[in-house]
């Protein structure tokens, strides 16, 4: 049986060979090799091993590294720079030759790029000092690509050129010696192929910074599988390589006088650097990926077979698809929020190196995630913090955002709280009031540089991991929707999740951002349930609702929701406003009555308060907002130092907009035809609502009878 491989549906459909004229990419095939039971032994050279004949130039150029002990090799299977600074604290005349390669390399290229730009031959040039940069890290190594890889996926910052070669990073890197990686297949597995595989393809389909994939037929089985293998030499050369930045960031720091510990963050990219180098942690990081993620609506994860599986070796199931990159699918961009959302924000394990090689649209219209080597765990009182830093920042509540920022750890305790509220007022304002919608990523750091140094701003090192997950899918939609903003999808997400989660903090949250100095924030609410309403995947809702959106559509869905059991703290919220309301509009028909008769005002002083007339305004809003009309026009202000037949003129026209807000019975008659739409659950507990209005409305006329008698 032959195994064809189509390159538009591999696994890492990116690396495939320049098809013909006569041969379009879509029916390119690569020629199987099938293993027979006599399998002919290998014997691999010193030269064959380091893969010199193979064009590997990482291992051409800094092969010198490889050289380690096996004890020292051993030593490097968990990242601690104290060990990695006792094995090269032996070895100074590597440590000099790696410093003399890499600054020679960078140094050269900034000198040409230094001169193309005094001969004003910049622009001429600009692709083929991409190209040179690209060849330079791949020549340098697997650090110096996963730096790369960090930013290729921002069309926004990285010009086209430079665009495009970086992009090759993600899995199109000269492979090493397949001779070598069959190898290290037996070496790792104790198994010779022909015992696990009956088809694997004779060279890898695909090369990225720490393996290479190729595809294979378990004979077990059958099943189709990708085959993982490491590429010799690269924890010592990653060793070294963060032993260098790590002094390097050191040396940043203390001469830039910054307050974010640099080293810190290295350390924590190194960490989960030295964490994907072993590919059992791998697997295990993907198995919990798909338990957590893989049932969500249009997510594919593959499966892992550990059985198969060492710290150099990784099999797992075949995913045939396209990187999402370079497919224009905004639904799958939607499908990727939501799953961000569910990582960082209600179950914490995240996926750290989503690059657009890591994402791929399958053949069926799905989003695959692959690549499980870097992940990232991100703490519940994190996750709160976050989301209220989201909430105030949209809510434009710039004092309680530096509060969140002390707490992310963004900021130090005893920075000045007033001047910062002052200074994010100043950086944020402008960002915000375009709507959440409009949100960018670089509106929110256009201008925080300097605050961030003026303030002694701190990088945790966790942040970095976090947010660029989020950037990578804002990068790759901008690919194709300039418009498209990650931030502006992910808040209904948010707001939904404030106002149904059980947690005390964010109900304590949710309390502080709807009662302003005691008074009720009904725009707050109606924004938290007009976005969180925005919160689906569904293909046909990718676009936004226009503004003519059926009102009964909106109507059901807020009462659908709220009625639910995870509705029941806004429920509780609405129906207590709605009481102070119902309770000021009573007042204002007996004021009404009242002002009818001549000279009440010498007998019967005012019923209504400030506060009142507050609540009767909210009422007013609170009617529209179940009922998904508009607001028709808005209250008149009373001048409390009017006279009393002047205020309760005033009172008798805010009570006729409220009585006259529908104009006649057929705008109420949706609501009354949604109720028997509602499912059984909801319908019973909007039955149990009126008897809650009615203790509510006992409660606040006999504490109004105790004040006006006692006090």
């Amino acid at each position: 049986m032959r195994l064809l491989l189509t390159p538009s549906l591999s696994f890492f459909p990116s690396l495939i060979p320049t098809p013909t004229p006569n041969h379009s990419i879509s029916s390119l095939q690569f020629p199987p090799h099938k293993i027979h039971n006599q399998f002919p032994p290998r014997r691999c050279s010193a030269r064959c091993a380091s893969g010199f004949d193979n064009g590997d130039s990482f291992t051409a150029k800094s092969g010198y590294l490889f050289e380690l002990s096996a004890t020292e090799a051993d030593s490097l299977a968990d990242y601690s720079i104290s060990k990695i600074a006792a094995i090269y604290f032996r070895k100074p005349l590597v440590v000099a030759r790696r410093l003399f390669q890499t600054g020679t390399a960078f140094g050269k290229w900034f000198a040409l790029r230094y001169l193309d730009a005094r001969f004003d031959r910049s622009d001429d040039m600009f692709q083929i000092r991409a190209a040179e940069l690209r060849k330079i890290l791949v020549e340098l190594g697997p650090a110096y690509i996963k730096i790369a890889q960090a930013i290729s996926s921002r069309s926004d910052l990285i010009p086209p050129s430079y665009l495009d070669e970086l992009s090759l990073l993600q899995d199109r890197i000269s492979p090493f010696s397949t001779e070598v990686a069959f190898n290290m297949i037996e070496q790792e597995l104790g198994l010779s192929l022909v015992e696990i595989f009956s088809e694997i393809s004779p060279e890898p389909v695909a090369a990225a910074s720490l393996g290479q994939v190729y595809q294979a037929r378990l004979r077990r089985t059958g099943q189709v599988v990708a085959v993982k293998v490491q590429r010799p030499g690269v924890q010592a050369a990653i060793s070294l390589d963060i032993l260098i930045l790590r002094f390097m960031a050191g040396l940043a720091r203390r001469a830039g006088k910054l307050n974010t510990d640099l080293q810190a963050v290295v350390d924590e990219w190194a960490s989960s650097l030295f964490r994907e180098m072993d590919y059992n942690n791998e697997a295990s990081n993907g198995i919990k990926f798909r338990n957590l993620y893989g049932s969500i609506q249009d997510v594919v994860v593959p499966l892992m077979y550990t059985e198969y599986t060492t710290r150099k070796v990784l099999v797992m199931e075949w995913i045939e698809g396209r990187k999402l990159s370079e497919v224009k699918d905004l639904y799958l961009i939607e499908v990727g929020v939501y799953c961000s959302f569910n990582q960082l924000l209600e179950c914490g394990f995240y996926h750290a190196d989503p690059h657009p090689g890591n994402l791929l649209r399958t053949s069926d219209g799905k989003l695959a995630y692959l690549d499980f080597g870097m992940t990232g765990e991100f703490k519940q009182e994190l996750r709160d913090g976050f989301i209220e830093a989201c909430l105030h920042l949209v809510n434009r509540d710039f004092d309680a955002l530096a509060t969140d920022f002390v707490t992310l750890g963004l900021l130090p305790p005893t920075a000045e709280k007033e001047a910062v509220t002052k200074a994010l007022t100043g950086i944020f304002q402008n960002a915000v009031s375009k709507g959440v919608r409009n949100i960018s990523f670089g509106d929110l750091l256009g201008n925080l540089g300097i605050t961030m140094y003026k303030f002694k701003f701190r990088i945790p090192s966790y942040f970095s991991l976090v947010i660029r997950s989020l950037a990578v899918l804002e990068g790759i939609a901008i690919g194709f929707n300039p418009d498209y903003k990650v931030l502006g999808s992910t808040y209904p997400w948010i707001a939904r999740k404030v106002l149904t989660d059980s947690s005390p903090q964010l109900k304590s949250s949710l309390m502080n951002l709807l009662y302003k100095d005691g008074v009720f924030e009904i725009d707050r609410l109606e924004s938290l349930l007009t976005e969180s309403l925005r919160a689906k995947t569904d293909k046909t809702l990718v676009k936004l609702p226009s503004e003519g959106a059926d009102s009964k559509m909106v109507m059901k869905e807020i009462l659908s929701f709220t009625l639910t059991e995870k509705g029941e703290f806004v429920r509780k919220i609405i129906v207590q406003e709605f009481a102070k309301g119902l309770d000021a509009l009573g007042l204002a028909t007996l004021e009404t009555a009242a002002a009818r008769v001549p000279f009440s005002t010498l007998f019967f002083p005012s019923l209504l308060t400030e506060e009142d007339l507050v609540n009767l305004r909210t009422f007013q809003r609170l009617m529209l907002l179940l009922s998904g009309a508009r607001r028709k026009e808005d209250f008149n202000t009373v001048d409390r130092k009017a006279s009393p037949d002047q205020s309760r003129i005033a009172y008798t026209e805010e009570l006729s907009l409220v009585l006259n807000q529908f104009d006649s019975i057929q705008d109420i008659l949706p609501i009354l035809s949604i109720i028997t739409e509602l499912p059984p659950e909801s319908q019973q507990q909007l039955l149990q609502l009126p008897a809650n209005l009615i203790r509510q409305l006992i409660s606040r006329a006999s504490a109004r009878t105790i004040r006006k008698v006692f006090l």
